[in-house]
């Protein structure tokens, strides 16, 4: 996604098409070649779920519409940014990506796929950072996804300048800069990287979006501030922080978010023994194991259908829970639960 043609296919895309469901029987009679291709495409449809409207989904969705209805202003106003700001593993990507999607096709059916001026409109750019990025890292980023010849021959100064008549000849309108945790706000290069990206919101008429893991943490509002300075950091004053949290199991609302989770995934699972409530039979451990990350949960169902799969067993149970080996931290944390 981290090129306008990716983008524009990602943000387009129909969903994907449904496989039948095979009985016991039906898929005996398979050929091998014929139960392998089959097997085969249950995997990928079962590493592939939609994205499920959790509340933590609509509660970040909320909290961009309101910032996106602050930024309905004039070119000459400053807009606001948006922060998904978490710990790992916890969807702030998705969020972000789900987001500038839903924008992106709302824009092009409003206003159509080109410019007044005939060029091709683009409403987001999505791009992805890289560790250790400098300022003139970030600007080629943002000229490679609109696939600008003169990413890597222009010089620094004339390479933001070449990114900001991208933005605006596309009119594009949200900028999602995934990963941002890679940027050391203490350090030189990073408070470079911060300016600058002050000074393109000063220029384009756009929302950015960045997306980081604890970014609090890593003073990215404070702009790498200490002490009584971090109070005059424009960023904090200019950006809206969206939390994420992971699912709780331990309070009734918790617990039904939990379970109303599994069930959507639960009905993603292509197994031929999968019947209702097979997620949810397991939701303490399922919790336990993930610690309520929903990261660790897609592994975690991925790895077991594919177990459930090529064992023969074709439901997830407790015997197949166990097999599956998931990251780290998650199994770090399921052992001293």
């Amino acid at each position: 996604m981290a090129t306008k043609q990716g983008w524009d296919a990602f943000a387009q895309s129909a969903p994907r098409p449904a496989l039948e469901h095979l009985s016991r029987t039906e898929l005996d009679r398979l050929t091998d070649e014929e139960r392998e291709d089959y097997d085969e495409a249950r995997m990928v449809w079962n590493a592939n779920p939609p994205a499920v409207k959790t509340a933590q989904l609509s509660s970040a969705f909320s909290i961009m519409d309101q910032v996106m209805a602050s930024n309905r202003r004039d070119g000459d106003r400053l807009r606001g940014s948006i922060v998904i700001d978490a710990a790992p593993a916890l969807g702030k990507t998705t969020i972000a990506t789900r987001f500038a999607r839903e924008f992106h096709r709302k824009t092009l059916r409003r206003f159509g796929g080109k410019t007044g001026a005939g060029h091709q409109r683009l409403p987001v750019a999505f791009i992805p950072l890289d560790a250790g990025v400098t300022l003139k890292g970030l600007n080629q980023k943002i000229l490679a996804f609109y696939g600008h010849p003169g990413a890597h021959r222009a010089t620094t100064a004339r390479l933001g300048a070449l990114a900001v008549d991208c933005v605006r000849s596309c009119e594009t309108q949200l900028i999602v800069l995934d990963d941002l945790h890679f940027i050391d706000f203490k350090h030189r290069h990073g408070r470079e990287v911060s300016n600058h990206l002050k000074g393109l919101a000063n220029e384009m008429p756009v929302t950015f979006v960045y997306v980081g893991v604890r970014l609090a943490e890593k003073r990215f509002f404070d702009e790498g501030l200490l002490g009584e300075d971090a109070a005059y950091a424009q960023t904090s004053r200019r950006s809206t922080r969206v939390p994420v949290a992971p699912f709780s199991h331990n309070t009734n609302a918790g617990a039904r978010a939990w379970s109303h989770l599994l069930t959507k995934l639960e009905e993603h699972l292509l197994l031929v023994d999968r019947e209702p409530g097979m997620l949810l039979r397991q939701a303490t451990e399922l919790h336990r194991r993930t610690q309520g990350h929903i990261g660790s949960l897609t592994n975690l169902l991925d790895r077991a259908s594919y177990l459930a799969i090529t064992t023969g067993v074709e439901t997830i149970n407790a015997e197949i829970l166990s097999m599956v080996t998931i990251d780290n931290a998650a199994e770090t944390s399921a052992r001293t639960a």
